[in-house]
């Protein structure tokens, strides 16, 4: 177990980050693109999970 704790995001960081709207962000949590999880109905998303979408999406591309 490490002591290191994942860095939660809102959606609307997640946005700022992707450069993407609401709907957008909601939609790559609904198609499991993009992991999330609820903390008494408020939507996190981890940093790493951000960082790991937008490494798959720089290898489609490639």
């Amino acid at each position: 177990m490490t002591t290191a704790t994942a860095e939660l995001l809102t959606v609307p960081e997640v946005m700022a980050r992707l450069k993407v709207g609401r709907s957008k962000v909601y939609d790559l949590i609904r198609t499991h693109r993009l992991a999330s999880i609820k903390i008494d109905g408020a939507r996190r998303i981890p940093a790493d999970a951000v960082r790991d979408f937008i490494q798959s999406q720089l290898v489609e591309a490639a």
